[in-house]
């Protein structure tokens, strides 16, 4: 799997922004979110988030449906589609 493509666009005290593109078959890497984020959708598309236990499960984006998570999740995120994935994800620093 190739790694997927980031971009940090803002990063201040308060926040941090970043692009993320995930060509088809590419995917983040395992991470942990140490802040609060909200993750905004430039295109639609599909991802597969793989669970620390390896449990599959599929994330739909819509185009500008943003959503919110907590600081603490682990996952890896996969491209599994032939179209590329881009959003935006916003850290919340403490």
């Amino acid at each position: 799997m190739i790694s997927a493509k980031s971009d940090v666009q803002v990063d201040t005290p308060e926040v941090r922004v970043t692009e993320w593109r995930l060509a088809p078959g590419s995917a983040t890497g395992r991470h942990i979110h140490e802040m609060d984020y909200v993750i905004v959708p430039v295109t639609s598309g599909e991802m597969t988030i793989v669970a620390p236990d390896g449990a599959r499960s599929k994330a739909v984006l819509g185009l500008g449906k943003s959503y919110f998570r907590k600081a603490g999740v682990e996952h890896d995120v996969l491209n599994e589609t032939a179209a590329e994935i881009v959003f935006l994800e916003v850290e919340l620093k403490p």
